[in-house]
């Protein structure tokens, strides 16, 4: 396996996603942009903590039409604020529900919006506003000569499409979950409880260099599982059982998203042909991937091949997404998205079906777009349904 990537991005990086935001925003006739989630403050600015899980204290960036972005977070994070690209950084001491972090938002966005400029904010799909309702109404009154716009399709069109960096450490994490799933055969036995499973599979992982396995869902059941999001139980693993692993691990901030079957003892036909149809489904997903065709030409070369396997249905929704700095991003594979697709945009390809009244085969690979076509960043599954 190759070395680990560097850590972090160099200054460019982000002087790059910078003056590519600033240039949508002069288009799109905006001051300013409100940021207030993890994934879009760490993209402009490099900050990157577990400090996030904590929902007691907000933490905001503010992108001006000219210049470098402004930090305004609680004095507890300011030195590693400081060790980023980002030179304007203004503190409070929080908590402080009273004013936690407001009236420097409010100054900020008036430093970099003056009057009446329009402040863009993301408020379409897949996008939510990390701070209390209330203060924002706030900052709305003090700033009422400014207009709040969406934002949404500007951060959507710059993180849709990584760098060569960012992929590189996508396709990290790949390597290091893939040979975590390779080696899991061996580690895996039929005296195991689904939790005790699970726990193997994630110890493994960290074990491998993964930085940490924030999800991990999966389904094991007699003859298939049933759903695929619900935690594992205390029920031990047993011959004639479906086990399947779906993780999104990270590397340095960015997710992989993939899964594995496992059957134990030996499949019967009906299992195999819901593996070679899904298997199949995933080739065509990844033969349809190129530049100039669309999310929904990837989601109808997965759904023919589903449906010529004899597929009962499909609850999900759709067929695989966008992945990096969240193990879910824009865009969807479905039939209407509609999203065209470039090089550098990395998608999963993740066909299920119902193949049984009641028992689900799913199938997940992470793939990158080229100007050829797509590449795996996932090591390939056993073309055949892997057996313990």
């Amino acid at each position: 396996m190759r070395p680990a990537p560097e850590r972090g991005f160099p200054e460019s990086e982000f002087e790059a996603r910078l003056q590519a935001a600033q240039r949508l925003m002069s288009v799109q006739r905006m001051s300013a942009l409100l940021l207030s989630t993890e994934p879009e403050v760490r993209y402009f600015s490099g900050f990157l903590t577990q400090f996030w899980q904590s929902p007691t204290r907000p933490w905001f960036l503010v992108i001006p039409a000219k210049g470098k972005p402004i930090a305004v977070v609680p004095a507890i994070g300011a030195d590693v604020m400081a060790r980023t690209w980002v030179e304007d950084i203004r503190t409070w001491s929080s908590p402080r529900p009273e004013d936690d972090g407001i009236t420097l938002l409010t100054t900020a966005l008036r430093d970099s919006a003056g009057a009446t400029g329009r402040i863009g904010v993301p408020m379409g799909p897949e996008t939510h506003l990390r701070m209390p309702l209330g203060d924002f109404d706030k900052i709305r009154k003090t700033l009422h000569g400014n207009d709040f716009v969406d934002a949404t399709g500007i951060l959507r069109s710059l993180r849709m499409v990584k760098s060569d960096i960012e992929v590189e450490k996508i396709q990290h994490i790949c390597g290091v979950v893939s040979s975590a799933f390779e080696a899991l055969p061996e580690l895996l036995s039929d005296d195991q409880t689904e939790i005790e499973a699970f726990r193997t599979f994630k110890t493994e992982i960290l074990r491998r260099g993964g930085d940490d396995v924030p999800y991990l869902v999966g389904g094991a059941g007699q003859g298939g599982y049933e759903d695929i999001i619900s935690p594992p139980t205390n029920r031990r693993l047993q011959q004639g059982d479906l086990l399947m692993l779906d993780t999104g691990a990270v590397f340095d901030g960015y997710f992989c998203d993939f899964d594995r079957n496992f059957w134990f003892g030996k499949a019967s036909d009906q299992v195999r042909r819901a593996y070679d149809t899904v298997y199949a489904a995933t080739q065509a997903g990844f033969r349809a991937a190129r530049p100039g065709a669309t999310t929904s030409d990837l989601f109808q070369a997965m759904w023919r091949a589903l449906e010529d396997g004899g597929a009962l249905g499909n609850d999900v929704g759709r067929l695989g997404h966008g992945l990096g700095m969240q193990l879910t991003e824009w865009p969807s594979n479905t039939a209407t998205d509609g999203t065209l697709l470039v090089p550098n945009m990395v998608l999963t390809l993740e066909p299920g079906m119902t193949f049984a009244p009641g028992k689900q085969m799913v199938h997940e690979e992470n793939i990158v777009i080229r100007d050829g076509g797509a590449e795996w960043l996932t090591r390939r599954a056993p073309a055949e349904l892997p057996e313990i």
